[in-house]
């Protein structure tokens, strides 16, 4: 009997030993997630119940020119704060106290500033009274509440930029967002790692209610790199001055030798402080009218005109389709497949060699240079020069276009026609190119070869051999030389001291303006030179003038630029 009570109750014997067994490996495996694989969670989570942790700002990097002279810096700005030391309510003493802040600095009134203030003070937290008060109300507070537990002075740094609107799209901007800083153009972008520097860490013990009661830095910060640009910011100012703001257009004056940018003006501007605090949707509306955050310098594309002829020159040359002493008689206009090509001057200049005929910007002979060159051997020509493609600066720039007969049977379904050529011999047609470009290609007439264009001071100079022979170069420069003396620039060679290449140039605008149905756009105004002070070191300038109407528009700013430029380096050598 004893047996069968055995057999009866050796299930359930069984099934409890398994179910104890089941639970001990049940509780050891708990165990194991909580001691083994979630260890550094929960250790975290604990820490982070009593340990806070918070980012300690570092002093953002300044931007200089190239003697050193600031462009953008940071700021200390200090703000006035109450500190809640825990009281269910304000006592009279702490009344008086915010009675006499108010008459110390700007305090922020709201409609519920008491509310505030006492919320703050039962919670034992911070309430910004003022922000951004001066040295002068700070030291006041200080020596006043300097025993006060209720007034409490933070500081932190902010964007500072001094000179304005000047190399507004050179510097580029900051935006504040919440706690962070975004940087949206200029060299505040491309070097916005090395100009913000590493933050450094800062924990502090807090108690149940969140109250700070032990604080120290546990990582130091490392402060932003100091950027040398290579502006030089008197000339910068020196054409600030003389490219009036209600211009759209742009200036580049670059060393031709080591590609150095020494000023870079896009018009129109912008204020970088207007970014530093929240925007306005109708004042950012207003300001997109005109485009200010294009930078015409780099990223925008226009035709080249009367400019390309130093590109048509060099092939005629090299080609030699044409002699470099070459005559025509220009009468005003000349015909190919019975149609008129006429030259900007309508009367005619008469008997004019080739020299002359780039000085006065005559465009007879370049047309008859059209009817017999290739268009294939223009856009080679005009690729050995840059233009075509990017120029290497560091900014966002676009790459401009040369037409050639396989780019129009790609792009526009059809051939090309040699009726084309002739307007693109004189820089009309499908010709785009960027001011930059233009000042590289114009730099590489000087020195023989192309240089990338640098923005910092300690940027490698990079140097691209120019497969064009020297005796084209010095033809284009007695051509140009002419242009300052007796040609459409003439106005610059009554300035002494200096030698001036130049090149005139007004580029036709075909389209007409969105919502416009009549009415003619004007034209584009160019003025290019490469230039020294007597026997000094050279030059090359780059001045544009968006719908200026023609290239007096962008002669004359120039004539203003060089005369100042002459007496800062009479002033200089002196």
């Amino acid at each position: 009997m004893r047996n069968q009570y055995q057999q009866r109750n050796q299930p359930s014997i069984t099934r409890l030993i398994v179910g104890f067994a089941t639970l001990l490996v049940l509780a050891w495996l708990r165990i194991f997630y909580f001691q083994v694989v979630t260890n550094k969670q929960l250790e975290t989570r604990s820490i982070n119940n009593f340990v806070r942790t918070n980012k300690v700002d570092v002093l953002r990097g300044d931007i200089v020119d190239s003697n050193g002279h600031i462009l953008a810096t940071s700021r200390l700005v200090m703000s006035l704060y109450w500190q809640g030391t825990g009281n269910t309510r304000l006592n009279q003493h702490q009344l008086e106290i915010l009675h006499e802040l108010a008459h110390l600095a700007p305090i922020c009134y709201k409609r519920d500033l008491s509310a505030q203030i006492a919320h703050a003070e039962r919670n034992e937290k911070t309430y910004r009274l003022a922000k951004d008060i001066s040295f002068e109300q700070v030291s006041r507070i200080a020596e006043r509440f300097a025993q006060e537990p209720n007034v409490l002075i933070k500081s932190h740094f902010k964007r500072h930029y001094p000179l304005g609107t000047m190399a507004c799209h050179f510097i580029g901007y900051l935006v504040y967002q919440d706690v962070e800083t975004h940087a949206k153009m200029g060299l505040e972008c491309l070097y916005h790692d090395q100009l913000k520097g590493d933050p450094g860490i800062a924990q502090y013990m807090v108690n149940a209610t969140g109250k700070s009661l032990t604080a120290h830095t546990s990582t130091p910060g490392t402060a932003g790199k100091t950027l040398k640009t290579t502006i030089d910011l008197h000339l910068q100012q020196l054409a600030e001055q003389v490219f009036s703001t209600d211009l759209a257009g742009c200036v580049i004056i670059m060393d031709p030798k080591t590609g150095a940018i020494r000023v870079l003006i896009s018009r129109p501007g912008f204020d970088p402080a207007i970014f530093l605090k929240p925007i306005k949707k109708e004042f950012w509306n207003e300001l997109q009218i005109r485009k200010p955050f294009l930078n015409r310098a780099c990223n925008a594309c226009y035709p080249p005109a009367s400019l390309f002829k130093l590109i048509t020159i060099s092939a005629a040359l090299e080609q030699k389709i044409i002699a470099p002493d070459a005559h025509r008689v220009c009468v005003g206009y000349t015909t190919y497949c019975n149609r008129k090509y006429h030259c900007h001057h309508r009367e005619g200049h008469g008997w004019i060699s080739f020299e002359e005929s780039l000085a006065q910007s005559c465009d007879i002979i370049f047309y008859d240079i059209g009817k017999r060159i290739n268009i294939d051997t223009l856009a080679d020509y005009a690729n050995r020069y840059g233009l075509g493609k990017p120029t290497g600066i560091a900014f966002p720039e676009k790459s401009g276009l040369v037409p050639s007969s396989q780019w129009k049977r790609e792009h526009k379904g059809e051939r090309w026609w040699q009726g084309e050529t002739l307007s693109a011999a004189i820089g009309q047609t499908y010709l785009l190119v960027t001011p930059m470009q233009i000042a590289r290609m114009l730099g590489a007439i000087s020195q023989g070869y192309l240089v990338k264009p640098r923005l910092l001071e300690d940027e490698a100079i990079e140097q691209e051999p120019l497969a064009i022979k020297n005796e084209t170069l010095a033809f284009l420069k007695r051509a140009m030389r002419l242009v300052t003396k007796v040609g459409t620039a003439k106005i610059l060679g009554t300035i002494p001291d200096l030698i001036i290449y130049g090149k005139t140039g007004t580029a036709q605008v075909v389209g007409l303006k969105e919502g416009e149905t009549c009415g003619r756009v004007p034209e584009h105004g160019w003025f290019i030179a490469n230039f020294s002070y007597k026997n000094g070191p050279p030059l090359t300038m780059v001045m544009f003038v968006e719908h200026g109407g023609s290239s007096r528009s962008p002669t004359k700013i120039a004539y203003q630029f060089l005369r100042g430029y002459r007496q800062y380096m009479q002033q200089a050598t002196d």
